[in-house]
């Protein structure tokens, strides 16, 4: 480490003001400070003593992600290994899954850090720590047979449009990471959706195999037919509530293991990090929507929607769902300040994700526009609980 010091020593002044390199400075100084506590201190009052600034904020971040990271890298290799006929070992599918996602995270990371550094240097001000977490987050959400030119127009996208035109970290009201998600949904379907995109196959992107290039679970939850046997159904295409929970079958690559994303949520909530609020009101949200149809097929049977019939605690584990409610629905930025706007954040998003599954069979996962749909709604619910908040003041007289 002294040696690594040392060199940042030297190397500074050709990035401080006057030297070659002074445009880049902001590039300096991140890099600097993710080996190196900075040792700049506040000169004036008044001074606010935390022992948790925005880069320790976003470390811890990164760490909850490490299990569904981990997880997405094998299970994405198993897959693949599966499909191709390959033995589907635990060190052959990791490895497997390590060529596959590797490539598109350092995409991720190598061109939206490309665009924090220039947004910094033209503002002159440092690159923000934020970053980190969107730079990971963003190619967890996306199907592993993404083209890695597809990968660079969405985080290109999420960074500029999603954060950087509204003056950059802290400014920005929507989810970065799901901004450019939504971008290559919309933009780019035929990669993002469908029965093939899921499986990386033989080492060829555009492959398919017929034997696993089936429907997803949520898919086949919403077929219609004999509504009365979705949960049938899905055990008759391999997806018991077991395999659901622990996330070992194609989708995302890294938001099919509501296991791994509940370890996360509890790293996240233990160290103070992520609002328990918007977690649980998530979750209560889904089952307040989906117990009274589930209910009432019971008793009415074969309801129009399959979806009402489905028990409403597979929707907890099918789909994005545990993802997208402890990474992004959390986002402090994006997400409301204040505790009792949170309850109804939370409970709103998994209310309408389960509306959204029910109602619109041709877009049965519906928790990205959810998230990025409230989001719009989080400087209102903070605003009318300050209000309500200042009406229960006693007036100063």
């Amino acid at each position: 480490m002294k040696l690594l010091g040392k060199f940042f020593d030297t190397q500074r002044k050709q990035f401080s003001e006057g030297g070659k390199l002074a445009a880049l400075y902001p590039f300096f100084e991140a890099l600097e400070t993710l080996f190196f506590i900075p040792g700049t201190v506040t000169q004036k009052g008044p001074h606010i003593r935390d022992n948790l600034d925005l880069k320790r904020l976003m470390s811890f971040v990164i760490l909850s992600l490490l299990p569904p990271l981990l997880f997405g890298i094998y299970n994405t290799g198993y897959q693949s290994n599966l499909a191709s006929g390959l033995t589907p070992k635990f060190a052959d599918a990791f490895i497997k899954g390590l060529t596959i996602v590797l490539p598109v995270i350092l995409v991720s990371y190598g061109v939206g850090l490309f665009w924090e550094i220039l947004f910094a240097s033209i503002r002159k001000h440092y690159i923000s720590e934020g970053f980190l977490v969107t730079g990971l987050l963003f190619p967890l959400t996306l199907p592993p047979t993404i083209p890695l030119w597809q990968v660079a127009m969405g985080i290109s996208f999420g960074v500029v449009i999603g954060k950087e035109v509204f003056g950059g970290t802290g400014r920005n009201f929507l989810n970065p990471a799901l901004t450019g998600r939504a971008f290559l949904f919309f933009a780019y379907p035929a990669n993002m959706t469908g029965e093939t995109v899921w499986t990386f196959v033989s080492g060829m992107k555009t492959a398919s195999v017929d034997v696993v290039s089936g429907a997803t679970p949520l898919a086949i939850a919403g077929i219609k037919g004999a509504s009365d046997l979705v949960e049938s159904s899905l055990a008759e295409a391999g997806f018991t509530y077991l395999k659901l929970f622990w996330g070992n079958y194609p989708g995302t690559i890294g938001g099919t293991s509501t296991l791994m994303c509940l370890i996360g949520a509890i790293f996240l909530i233990v160290t103070g990090i992520a609002s328990y609020r918007i977690m649980l009101g998530g979750v209560l949200g889904v089952l307040a929507v989906a117990y009274p149809g589930y209910v009432l097929s019971l008793f009415k049977g074969n309801p129009a929607a399959p979806m009402l019939s489905l028990h409403p605690f597979y929707h907890l584990v099918l789909g994005g769902f545990a993802f997208g409610i402890t990474y992004m629905a959390t986002d402090p930025v994006s997400a409301p300040g204040m505790n009792t706007a949170k309850w109804i954040y939370g409970f709103a998003i998994g209310a309408l994700t389960v509306l959204m599954r029910i109602f619109n069979p041709a877009f049965p996962e519906g928790i990205m526009l959810v998230i990025l749909f409230m989001n719009l709604f989080s400087p209102l619910l903070d605003h009318y609980e300050i209000q309500a908040r200042l009406k229960k003041r006693v007036p100063n007289v």
